[in-house]
């Protein structure tokens, strides 16, 4: 049977699926909660089943919700991939950009694909590596455009969406059950320090460093091989892995921002014209969809 499926209605789903909570989604869609609501609800009414399951806490898929999920990804990101397209006259130039690691692998191939399909012309340079050092990048004139974690309560530049850290453990082994549990941590970071085992510390986990990395990449092994458990952002839980929540006695480690800054001694058409690519690449339900 043909479903009349808008992909305005899969956008606002989506939002809910991310945030697990009508209000906070319909802060992301720029909706009332009331008219979250409704959006699911029609949606509900076209699909013939309940997507969610509503508790105290929030909201959770239902078995056929989960069975949406990755259609309404696929069709709210080529919906959103051809407007931006279609919006942009062809360019030229250098733009170099600087973003985390976490987003080397999952967002930035997306978007270099979808510029360079546009834009054969322009040439991209780009550097991976901690928020700090983009920072510097950034004063040093290495980059024209840094995306960042952000977690003070000034920020400075263009938030381009929220993508809480947790924990995440694999969906394989317990070893959060584990007394003391193993905690797989970055190298070269005070964000782990100050965030990450603060948080254990806080709620009263006992653990020892099982394993560190330079990179998220290397987290990512030790999690989905069993090693340890980590701290990653949501957008970035490999497959096989789940996030520990409340009902597993763990919580979020923080709400960084994702945020965009730009050097102001750079500008051009090629700039503005990424700056519109990388916007719509970390909207929340595109940015879901790469996991």
């Amino acid at each position: 049977m043909y479903l009349p499926l808008e992909s305005d209605l899969l956008r606002t789903f989506l939002a809910v699926v991310l945030r697990q909570n009508f209000t906070r989604a319909a802060e992301d869609v720029g909706r009332t909660q009331s008219a979250v609501s409704m959006q699911v609800k029609r949606l509900e009414e076209i699909v013939g089943e309940p997507l969610f399951q509503r508790g105290a806490r929030g909201v959770v898929l239902s078995s056929r919700g989960e069975q949406l999920v990755p259609y309404a990804r696929r069709i709210v990101g080529l919906v959103d991939e051809t407007s931006t397209v279609m919006r942009l006259k062809p360019l030229d130039g250098p733009v170099r950009i600087g973003l985390p690691e976490e987003y080397g692998q999952n967002v930035l191939p997306r978007v270099l694909a979808a510029f360079a399909e546009r834009h054969p012309a322009v040439e991209v340079t780009v550097k991976c590596g901690y928020s700090r050092q983009q920072m510097a990048a950034l004063e040093r004139d290495e980059v024209d455009l840094a995306i960042v974690f952000d977690w003070s309560r000034e920020t400075i530049g263009e938030v381009l969406c929220i993508d809480p850290t947790v924990w995440v453990t694999s969906l394989a082994h317990s070893l959060h059950e584990q007394d003391p549990i193993p905690v797989a941590i970055y190298g070269d970071s005070s964000w782990c320090t100050d965030f990450a085992l603060r948080s254990l510390d806080q709620h009263g986990h006992r653990y020892r460093i099982a394993y560190t990395s330079d990179h998220s990449g290397g987290l990512k092994i030790a999690v989905s091989s069993g090693l340890a458990i980590t701290a990653l952002a949501r957008s970035n839980i490999p497959a096989g892995c789940r996030e520990l929540n409340q009902a597993d006695g763990f919580h979020q480690v923080d709400s960084s921002r994702v945020v965009l800054r730009r050097n102001p001694r750079r500008s051009s058409p090629a700039i503005e014209g990424m700056i519109e690519m990388l916007r719509v690449a970390f909207q929340p339900s595109i940015l879901a969809n790469q996991t």
